[in-house]
């Protein structure tokens, strides 16, 4: 046990950082696609008061929004951001959904979005209560914009959050944020 917390704390410490963050991870993801539902809103609206992504969530869970999505293809969450009007400061869609591996069927109500192949810059939270680990990593990610540290420049057409296994505890959760590159 000694040497694996150890070996741990070695890793932790020798993690590449700019500054206290650590350098987010630069992937490529090919095409996928998400049926879920959706909203407007600005990044202004979220920090207001007046946002609408929190009921979207609440939406969510209480219409049950998961178990009616057909042909899923893990058992993730998405959340996306997409259709972006210009950039951070811009109106964008937010959607939560499930990865689908057909594309044919969208139940009344939702949408299909597709996340297209590309680069991304790969944000992973800390653990702790979802809502906040959440915002801190998107707080990280414009930090790293603006200091031209995401491993490119942002491409504003699509990003997404994944919620997996590492979610199941909304107290203890962990979310990949990908941020689209150019």
């Amino acid at each position: 046990m000694r040497c694996n917390l150890l070996a741990i704390a070695i890793l932790v410490v020798s993690l590449p950082t700019i500054g206290e963050m650590a350098v987010p991870k630069r992937v490529h993801q090919e095409q996928f696609s998400v049926i879920g539902i959706e909203v407007r809103t600005t990044n202004a609206k979220e920090m207001s008061g007046e946002g609408v992504i929190g009921k979207q969530w609440q939406k969510f869970f209480q219409e049950q929004v998961l178990q009616k999505i057909p042909h899923k293809a893990d058992q993730g969450i998405y959340a996306v951001y997409t259709d972006y009007t210009s950039d951070r400061n811009g109106e964008f869609s937010f959607v939560i959904g499930a990865r689908v591996n057909d594309r044919s069927t969208v139940p009344p109500d939702m949408v299909l979005k597709t996340i297209p192949t590309g680069n991304y810059a790969v944000i992973t939270s800390e653990k702790g209560p979802v809502a906040k680990v959440v915002v801190a990593g998107w707080q990280q990610i414009w930090t790293l914009e603006d200091k031209a540290a995401l491993g490119g420049r942002r491409a504003y057409k699509v990003d997404f959050e994944v919620y997996d296994r590492r979610a199941a505890d909304p107290q203890n959760s962990q979310v990949d944020i990908y941020v689209g590159l150019k």
